[in-house]
Protein backbone atom coordinates (compact mmCIF):
# COMPACT_ATOMS: atom_id res chain seq x y z
CA UNK A 1 0.00 0.00 0.00
CA UNK A 2 1.32 3.44 -0.93
CA UNK A 3 1.19 6.23 1.66
CA UNK A 4 -0.37 9.59 0.83
CA UNK A 5 3.04 11.29 1.09
CA UNK A 6 4.53 8.85 -1.43
CA UNK A 7 1.55 9.41 -3.76
CA UNK A 8 1.92 13.19 -3.49
CA UNK A 9 5.66 12.92 -4.16
CA UNK A 10 4.98 10.77 -7.23
CA UNK A 11 2.42 13.31 -8.50
CA UNK A 12 4.85 16.17 -7.87
CA UNK A 13 7.61 14.38 -9.78
CA UNK A 14 5.18 13.62 -12.63
CA UNK A 15 4.25 17.32 -12.82
CA UNK A 16 7.93 18.25 -12.79
CA UNK A 17 8.49 16.04 -15.84
CA UNK A 18 5.56 17.59 -17.73
CA UNK A 19 5.59 20.84 -19.62
CA UNK A 20 2.53 22.80 -20.73
CA UNK A 21 2.53 23.23 -24.52
CA UNK A 22 0.80 26.38 -25.79
CA UNK A 23 -0.26 27.22 -29.31
CA UNK A 24 1.18 30.38 -30.91
CA UNK A 25 -1.94 32.17 -29.60
CA UNK A 26 -1.16 31.06 -26.00
CA UNK A 27 -4.01 28.55 -26.09
CA UNK A 28 -3.12 25.39 -24.13
CA UNK A 29 -2.70 22.36 -26.38
CA UNK A 30 -1.33 19.53 -24.23
CA UNK A 31 1.13 18.36 -21.65
CA UNK A 32 4.39 17.11 -23.15
CA UNK A 33 7.43 15.47 -21.60
CA UNK A 34 10.35 17.62 -20.51
CA UNK A 35 12.49 16.01 -23.21
CA UNK A 36 9.95 16.81 -25.94
CA UNK A 37 9.78 20.43 -24.77
CA UNK A 38 13.56 20.82 -24.90
CA UNK A 39 13.68 19.26 -28.37
CA UNK A 40 11.00 21.70 -29.59
CA UNK A 41 12.92 24.66 -28.16
CA UNK A 42 16.30 23.55 -29.53
CA UNK A 43 14.76 22.90 -32.94
CA UNK A 44 13.31 26.41 -33.08
CA UNK A 45 9.73 25.13 -33.19
CA UNK A 46 8.89 26.56 -29.76
CA UNK A 47 10.06 29.17 -27.32
CA UNK A 48 10.18 28.95 -23.53
CA UNK A 49 7.54 31.03 -21.75
CA UNK A 50 8.25 30.27 -18.09
CA UNK A 51 10.75 28.37 -15.95
CA UNK A 52 10.35 26.92 -12.46
CA UNK A 53 12.82 28.27 -9.89
CA UNK A 54 14.13 24.74 -9.32
CA UNK A 55 13.97 23.60 -12.93
CA UNK A 56 15.85 20.57 -14.15
CA UNK A 57 18.84 21.04 -16.44
CA UNK A 58 19.70 18.81 -19.38
CA UNK A 59 23.41 18.55 -20.19
CA UNK A 60 25.25 17.62 -23.34
CA UNK A 61 28.92 17.82 -24.29
CA UNK A 62 28.52 21.35 -25.64
CA UNK A 63 25.63 22.91 -23.69
CA UNK A 64 23.31 22.91 -20.72
CA UNK A 65 19.59 23.58 -21.21
CA UNK A 66 17.14 24.57 -18.49
CA UNK A 67 13.84 22.69 -18.75
CA UNK A 68 10.96 25.17 -19.12
CA UNK A 69 7.61 24.78 -17.34
CA UNK A 70 5.73 26.26 -20.32
CA UNK A 71 6.63 26.41 -24.02
CA UNK A 72 4.82 28.19 -26.86
CA UNK A 73 4.86 26.97 -30.44
CA UNK A 74 6.31 29.38 -32.98
CA UNK A 75 3.58 28.70 -35.54
CA UNK A 76 -0.17 28.32 -35.11
CA UNK A 77 -1.45 24.73 -35.04
CA UNK A 78 -5.05 24.18 -36.07
CA UNK A 79 -6.89 21.67 -33.91
CA UNK A 80 -9.03 19.46 -36.16
CA UNK A 81 -12.72 19.16 -35.29
CA UNK A 82 -12.43 15.40 -34.77
CA UNK A 83 -9.70 15.94 -32.18
CA UNK A 84 -12.03 18.06 -30.05
CA UNK A 85 -14.22 15.07 -29.20
CA UNK A 86 -12.11 12.54 -27.33
CA UNK A 87 -12.27 8.82 -28.12
CA UNK A 88 -14.77 6.87 -26.05
CA UNK A 89 -12.77 4.66 -23.69
CA UNK A 90 -13.39 3.25 -20.23
CA UNK A 91 -10.73 5.52 -18.76
CA UNK A 92 -12.24 8.57 -20.46
CA UNK A 93 -15.77 7.79 -19.18
CA UNK A 94 -14.48 7.26 -15.63
CA UNK A 95 -12.61 10.57 -15.84
CA UNK A 96 -15.64 12.41 -17.24
CA UNK A 97 -17.87 11.11 -14.42
CA UNK A 98 -15.32 11.81 -11.70
CA UNK A 99 -14.83 8.13 -10.88
CA UNK A 100 -18.32 7.91 -9.35
CA UNK A 101 -21.10 5.52 -10.23
CA UNK A 102 -23.89 7.35 -12.06
CA UNK A 103 -26.50 5.28 -10.23
CA UNK A 104 -25.34 5.28 -6.58
CA UNK A 105 -22.37 7.74 -6.46
CA UNK A 106 -20.05 5.08 -4.99
CA UNK A 107 -16.62 4.49 -6.57
CA UNK A 108 -17.00 3.38 -10.18
CA UNK A 109 -14.85 0.65 -11.67
CA UNK A 110 -16.59 -0.11 -14.96
CA UNK A 111 -18.89 1.48 -17.53
CA UNK A 112 -22.51 0.78 -18.39
CA UNK A 113 -24.65 1.43 -21.46
CA UNK A 114 -27.77 3.31 -20.31
CA UNK A 115 -29.74 1.72 -23.15
CA UNK A 116 -28.17 -1.75 -23.36
CA UNK A 117 -26.57 -2.69 -26.65
CA UNK A 118 -28.75 -5.83 -26.67
CA UNK A 119 -31.73 -3.46 -26.81
CA UNK A 120 -30.41 -1.29 -29.64
CA UNK A 121 -28.28 1.09 -27.58
CA UNK A 122 -25.25 2.55 -29.28
CA UNK A 123 -21.70 2.87 -28.00
CA UNK A 124 -21.45 6.65 -27.85
CA UNK A 125 -20.85 9.31 -25.20
CA UNK A 126 -24.56 10.01 -24.68
CA UNK A 127 -25.29 6.36 -23.83
CA UNK A 128 -22.34 5.38 -21.61
CA UNK A 129 -21.86 6.19 -17.90
CA UNK A 130 -19.46 5.14 -15.16
CA UNK A 131 -20.84 2.42 -12.91
CA UNK A 132 -19.89 0.24 -9.99
CA UNK A 133 -19.92 -3.51 -10.65
CA UNK A 134 -22.83 -4.08 -8.26
CA UNK A 135 -25.16 -1.65 -10.06
CA UNK A 136 -23.97 -2.81 -13.48
CA UNK A 137 -24.90 -6.40 -12.58
CA UNK A 138 -28.22 -5.37 -11.00
CA UNK A 139 -29.20 -3.35 -14.07
CA UNK A 140 -28.17 -6.05 -16.52
CA UNK A 141 -29.87 -5.53 -19.90
CA UNK A 142 -32.86 -3.63 -18.50
CA UNK A 143 -33.88 -0.07 -19.26
CA UNK A 144 -33.76 2.45 -16.41
CA UNK A 145 -37.54 2.94 -16.62
CA UNK A 146 -38.11 -0.78 -16.12
CA UNK A 147 -36.32 -0.83 -12.77
CA UNK A 148 -37.27 2.65 -11.56
CA UNK A 149 -33.81 4.18 -11.74
CA UNK A 150 -32.85 7.57 -13.15
CA UNK A 151 -29.66 9.40 -13.99
CA UNK A 152 -28.69 12.54 -12.06
CA UNK A 153 -27.17 14.04 -15.23
CA UNK A 154 -27.40 13.79 -18.99
CA UNK A 155 -24.33 11.98 -20.32
CA UNK A 156 -22.43 13.55 -23.19
CA UNK A 157 -18.96 13.98 -24.63
CA UNK A 158 -16.55 16.07 -22.56
CA UNK A 159 -16.39 19.59 -23.93
CA UNK A 160 -13.21 21.10 -25.24
CA UNK A 161 -9.85 19.54 -25.92
CA UNK A 162 -8.57 20.44 -22.43
CA UNK A 163 -10.84 18.02 -20.57
CA UNK A 164 -7.81 15.74 -20.12
CA UNK A 165 -6.07 18.38 -17.99
CA UNK A 166 -9.05 19.04 -15.70
CA UNK A 167 -8.54 15.81 -13.75
CA UNK A 168 -5.22 16.96 -12.33
CA UNK A 169 -5.51 17.28 -8.54
CA UNK A 170 -2.60 19.70 -8.42
CA UNK A 171 -1.80 22.05 -11.26
CA UNK A 172 1.53 23.81 -11.50
CA UNK A 173 0.89 27.42 -10.37
CA UNK A 174 2.71 28.68 -13.46
CA UNK A 175 0.12 26.96 -15.68
CA UNK A 176 -2.98 28.36 -13.97
CA UNK A 177 -3.28 31.65 -15.91
CA UNK A 178 -3.20 29.79 -19.23
CA UNK A 179 -5.61 27.04 -18.18
CA UNK A 180 -8.07 29.52 -16.61
CA UNK A 181 -8.15 31.61 -19.77
CA UNK A 182 -9.02 28.52 -21.82
CA UNK A 183 -11.85 27.31 -19.57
Amino acid sequence: MVSEDAGAARLASWLMERVLLLNATYEPLALVSDRRAVVLVLGGRAEPVAFRPDCAVFHSAQMSVDVPAIVRLSHMVRIPRWARTPPLTRRAVLRRDGGQCAYCTEAADTVDHVVPRSRGGVHEWSNVVASCKRDNLMKGDQLLSEIGWSLPFKPGAPEGHLWRLRHLAEVDPLWEPYLAAAS
